[in-house]
């Protein structure tokens, strides 16, 4: 049986010469891995980039517990952010979020959609996107089940709690033009992800952070 399904790609892993385990996010499986073979270098700089949206064929029926993967197709360019450094960053950081903080099998309702517009949306928005990964650290804490309010934050981000209040008062256009110094920007991210962990009960240990911290200085 096959089935053809959109694709979020969340990590990869080389697996012998020419083949990969792809972590995945879709509609249909979840937060799931899947074996791909045939993997040049090609595909690696461009099918398989943090946060690609793809569209594949799944081969279910094997004995394996990961399914087989064939004829993946990219369902967006995203040229907005491949040619942004700071965009491409950005999707690194968020999608090593998504891989350390959802389990294999994880499949909340909507979150796949939500994904796939907040990557349409980093990708089509033009200036005074760095504020970008707060607000998405917020609104997935929401899509998580966790519904933060201010007070349920507040432990997390004392020193920033009125800056908080701003972001979840404020619309998506509003939030990306709070002014913040990238210190301060960066200590919000750390805060923010401290509130993920504890709801998730595990350490994310997120090192594309460091990657943010050096951009957004």
């Amino acid at each position: 049986m096959i089935v053809n399904t959109g694709l979020i790609v969340l990590h990869t892993t080389k697996y012998g010469e020419n083949s990969v385990i792809l972590h995945t996010l879709s509609k249909e499986y979840g937060r799931r891995s899947f074996f791909v073979r045939g993997v040049g270098k090609k595909s690696m700089t461009t099918l398989f980039q943090p946060l690609n949206v793809l569209e594949a064929d799944i081969v279910q029926g094997n004995k394996s517990k990961l399914l087989n993967i064939k004829n993946i197709t990219a369902l967006y360019p995203l040229a907005g952010i491949r040619n942004d450094l700071y965009k491409n960053s950005m999707t690194l950081f968020l999608s090593e979020v998504l891989y350390r903080a959802l389990r294999e099998g994880a499949g909340e309702d909507g979150l796949y959609e939500w994904c796939v517009k907040n990557i349409l949306l980093l990708d089509s928005v033009q200036n005074d996107f760095s504020n970008f990964h707060l607000r998405f650290l917020l609104e997935l804490s929401v899509i998580l089940g966790f519904s933060p309010s201010l007070e349920d934050l507040r432990p997390f981000v004392s020193d920033h709690f009125n800056i908080i209040s701003d972001f979840m008062s404020s619309s998506f256009a509003e939030s990306m033009l709070i002014p913040l110094s990238g210190e301060v920007r960066n200590e919000i991210a750390e805060e923010l992800l401290r509130y993920l962990e504890f709801h998730l009960d595990s350490s994310l240990n997120v090192n594309s952070l460091k990657v943010l911290r050096e951009l957004f200085a």
